[in-house]
């Protein structure tokens, strides 16, 4: 291939598009905000290489991937 693109299938089933609102890089991880609809945000913690490997930019489209096999609920006493 010319460039580093590369397409591929995921087998997670929850995939949600958004734009990037921030990214907050420290020494290893980098935080990285999702706006997914208007007030509402993903936030994840990615490693630093992955986010520049990504080509991250503040306004531009992502998706939020998210893989789990549980989904914890609590509520208030």
């Amino acid at each position: 291939m010319e460039d580093d693109a590369v397409a591929m299938k995921i087998s997670a089933r929850n995939t949600i598009q958004g734009t990037i609102k921030s990214i907050t890089p420290g020494a290893v991880n980098t935080e990285v905000v999702i706006e997914v609809a208007e007030g509402v945000v993903l936030t994840s913690v990615i490693t630093k290489a992955s986010a520049e490997r990504l080509g991250l930019r503040v306004g531009s489209s992502a998706h939020a991937v998210i893989k789990a096999s549980d989904v914890m609920i609590g509520v208030d006493d």
